[in-house]
């Protein structure tokens, strides 16, 4: 996946988080974004399942209520990232 694609993605899960119209859920369900620039990134509610998230930089992310179930998350940086609700 592009740096691109994601921020497109990034910015209409924004919009959907906020009703806005052509908002829609992050679907990242097997996405390969291994050492992503997630930085402070709100990804709450999104489908990260089967994810590649290796050495991605999630530092200060929201990840409430995010499934994470079945991603890799090695070497990801996670310092304060928010994960309440998360399923891992």
């Amino acid at each position: 996946m592009t740096k691109e694609q994601l921020n497109e993605i990034l910015e209409k899960h924004k919009k959907w988080l906020n009703d806005e119209p052509g908002g829609e859920r992050a679907d990242l369900r097997g996405a390969v974004l291994r050492g992503a620039d997630l930085w402070g990134a709100d990804l709450r509610r999104a489908d990260l399942q089967k994810a590649d998230l290796r050495e991605a930089d999630l530092w200060g992310a929201n990840l409430r209520g995010v499934n994470l179930r079945g991603a890799d998350l090695r070497g990801a940086d996670l310092r304060e990232a928010d994960l309440w609700r998360a399923n891992l």
